[in-house]
């Protein structure tokens, strides 16, 4: 059996690393694909070595760009290795361009498509994620649901049948996994010169909260409230897609220190340690909750509800500066430790063995 992983950005390389690694213990063949969505050499080559496995096979070199034409350089450079490389199937996870264009190269090709982490829905058609998703979901031929809320939304779109599986959450497997490494290797709080529960730790990307520079200041505002009432400095890891008009806002705001990009070990020790978390990450929301951290999603809606139902997170849209201080405020009533509702920390290992009995059963 071979399989071909196609890839593009670091939360992939996180959210696949289970079942890659799987992959390698079994002797099982496969090619990974990079289509470069977000590339920094150097940070790429930190999460292979961080999380032990090789670099990429193929990379396309492909970058930013608008969306439409993304993809479609995305697709170019994908369908040529599909159909040179002949894999049994391709892997794609959860709603980047690069999942979707993995997706159209292997509808093109005649190649199986294997959706990791699918059927999540935010219910919020504005998000260029929720469009990936569902035409991810739709084209695909195995289904790899976190949970059984996934398999049920994707019955009310008419996929259901033997194809659709609970696995559990391939991220949970990595946060499990890597987190007690994290403790002992990374000495990022020292560097910051920050200790355990003494930080707010806020990450902040997506286009609705970063786009129209008055929310941004709005939100960085809010943030500073908070850390003035809980008496915590704020640490920010400020994304790239972050300009100079943004710093200019963040670097206001006293009790903000930021940093570059880190690598995974460095954000896992930066989660275990936070008093609370702030984010509009779906994989860091996710992993707060693994981590028994509490988090604010600065976001009006989420794809991940299973962290709200667990009672360790809450939605915190900023509509005023006191958004954050109201909405910190009720969090703290929540219990101090819930179930972890992503799995086992097994997935990864789940996922290989069904695609290797379907691969058995299809050859017999």
């Amino acid at each position: 059996m071979h399989l071909a992983f196609v890839l593009g950005t670091r939360p992939e390389i996180i959210k696949l690393s289970s079942l890659m690694g799987a992959c390698i213990e079994h002797g099982i063949r496969y090619t990974l694909i990079h289509t470069n969505q977000h590339y920094d050499a150097t940070m790429d080559r930190l999460f292979f070595e961080e999380l032990e496995l090789p670099l990429a096979h193929f990379n396309l070199g492909v970058g930013s760009d608008v969306a439409g034409s993304q993809v479609a350089r995305m697709v170019m450079g994908i369908e040529p290795v599909l159909q040179a490389v002949k894999p049994d199937y391709v892997i794609v996870q959860g709603d980047t361009n690069s999942s979707l264009a993995g997706g159209l190269a292997a509808r093109k090709v005649g190649i199986p498509i294997v959706h990791v982490e699918a059927g999540l829905r935010s219910f919020d058609p504005s998000m260029p994620e929720e469009t990936n998703r569902i035409q991810l979901d739709q084209m695909s031929d195995f289904w790899f649901c976190p949970s059984p809320l996934q398999v049920e939304l994707l019955a009310n779109e008419g996929i259901q049948g033997a194809n659709v599986h609970i696995t559990g959450n391939t991220g949970n497997d990595a946060t499990l996994r890597y987190a007690p490494i994290s403790r002992a290797r990374s000495g990022i709080l020292e560097s910051l010169g920050v200790q355990a529960e003494g930080y707010l730790l806020l990450t902040c990307h997506r286009p609705s909260n970063t786009d129209d520079l008055a929310h941004f200041a709005k939100l960085i505002n809010a943030v500073q409230r908070l850390a003035e009432a809980r008496d915590r400095p704020v640490i920010f890891p400020v994304h790239p897609r972050l300009g100079l008009e943004h710093r200019k806002i963040i670097d206001s705001s006293s009790p903000m220190k930021t940093t570059g990009p880190l690598g995974y070990i460095d954000m896992l020790a930066l989660l275990q340690g936070a008093d609370l978390v702030l984010t509009d990450s779906g994989g860091l929301q996710e992993e707060a909750c693994v981590l028994q951290r509490r988090c604010l999603v600065l976001r009006a809606n989420t794809e991940r509800p299973e962290s709200l139902d667990s009672g360790g997170s809450r939605l915190a849209p900023v509509v005023t500066e006191n958004s954050l201080v109201d909405a910190a405020d009720e969090l703290r009533h929540s219990p101090v430790n819930w179930s972890n509702p992503f799995g086992d920390g097994q997935a990864g290992q789940r996922i290989l063995q069904i695609l290797r009995d379907d691969f058995g059963t299809s050859r017999a």
